[in-house]
């Protein structure tokens, strides 16, 4: 017959419950979380991150009289177009790319074309 009116307790001596198991986890998290002290930051910290500026050194410009004379030069030139031929020079022909194929009366291609 079993014991249906008393209450009994029982006892564990083994690994805590999940629940409790959760608890130290978590008070032993916020223990250390407040016992954390970060260390104060300085103004010296920075200095050792960030370069310090200095402005570029300014462009030495080109000597004047050196560009007056590559200008004159330049314009002096003569204008070559493509095409175009000098006098007492044979005009070259041109060639025709195209290739057109030979084809029959009938609509078919010829015997001695490609």
């Amino acid at each position: 017959m079993p014991f249906r009116g008393l209450n009994m307790q029982h006892r564990c001596f083994g690994t805590p419950n999940s629940r409790l198991r959760g608890e130290l986890v978590q008070d032993l998290y916020l223990k250390e979380l407040r016992a954390y002290k970060p260390t104060p930051i300085k103004l010296s910290d920075s200095q050792s991150h960030v370069q310090k500026f200095s402005a570029p050194k300014a462009p030495h410009s080109p000597d004047e009289g050196d560009i007056a004379q590559d200008l004159k030069a330049y314009e002096d030139q003569q204008v070559e177009l493509e095409g175009q031929t000098t006098p007492g020079e044979a005009a070259a022909p041109e060639e025709s790319w195209f290739e057109e194929e030979d084809w029959d009366e009938d609509g078919e291609k010829a015997a001695g074309s490609h």
